[in-house]
Parts: C-alpha cells; sequence; structure tokens
C-alpha cells in the first residue's frame, strides 16, 4: 500500500502492482499445466477421392413450367390445367423416376389469388415432390 508520511507531499499516485502480477503468475501456471492437455491429435477420416466416377451419369429431365395467372387459371407447360388434377399429375412425374425428379418451376403473376398457390404446394407436397422453384419471367 502507498501511505505517504509526511502531509505536505499530497496522495501518492504510484500503482501498486503486486496484485496485478500475483494474478498473471496465477493465470501462467493455469495455462502451462491446461495447454498439454488440449494438444491431444483427433484422427479424422476424410473422404478420399474415386477412382473411377459413378457410371450412372443421368442428365437431369426438362423441368416442368407452371404458370398461375392473374385470374387463376393453373397451365402446365402451358397447358391449361385443373387444379383438382395437379396432385394426380405431380403423383406420375414423381413415379417415373423417384432419385432423378424434375424441377416444378412455379411462375405467379402479381395479381393471382395466394389461394391458388396454396393449393399447388400442398399438391407438390402431397406427390412427395422434392424441387420445387419460384420463377419471375
Amino acid at each position: 500500500m502507498a501511505f505517504s508520511t509526511k502531509s505536505s507531499q499530497g496522495a501518492m499516485a504510484d500503482i501498486n502492482v503486486t496484485p496485478l502480477v500475483d494474478v498473471m503468475l496465477v493465470l501462467l501456471i493455469i495455462f502451462m499445466v491446461t495447454m498439454p492437455i488440449q494438444s491431444v491429435p483427433v484422427d479424422v477420416d476424410l473422404p478420399q477421392k474415386a477412382q473411377t466416377p459413378p457410371d450412372n451419369q443421368k442428365e437431369p429431365p426438362k423441368p416442368i413450367e407452371l404458370r398461375i395467372d392473374s385470374s387463376g387459371q393453373v397451365f402446365w407447360d402451358n397447358s391449361p390445367t385443373p387444379v383438382s388434377a395437379l396432385q394426380k399429375m405431380m403423383e406420375e412425374e414423381v413415379a417415373r423416376d423417384p432419385s432423378n425428379q424434375p424441377e416444378l418451376q412455379i411462375d405467379t403473376n402479381d395479381q393471382a389469388e395466394y389461394g391458388v398457390l396454396a393449393k399447388v404446394l400442398a399438391a407438390a407436397k402431397n406427390a412427395d415432390m422434392a424441387k420445387i422453384g419460384f420463377v419471375q419471367k
């Protein structure tokens, strides 16, 4: 502690660094003890490059263009289709090749009702379509 016996000199403005050094030494010892524990190597099995590429390089199927106009009419590849028939058509597309489904590209008009889009999305979900995208033309 910094005490002054003479009152004429005023308060002593020196910093007592002894507690700071004590804390730093304790932290240094803690880090020295814990560092060897943290340096244990971890084995990671990384994937290796295949010598031969996979044989079945399938070309992706042509995407399905589904358009909803401002009146709520649905067009499947530019042919008018009722909303009630969409799920069956989607199930047929999924059944052709479940692992290589075509992408369903939905284009909606700005004035189209959301209810029609909700029915289309519900039909796609019920038909287990995996690739659904929204396009704006």
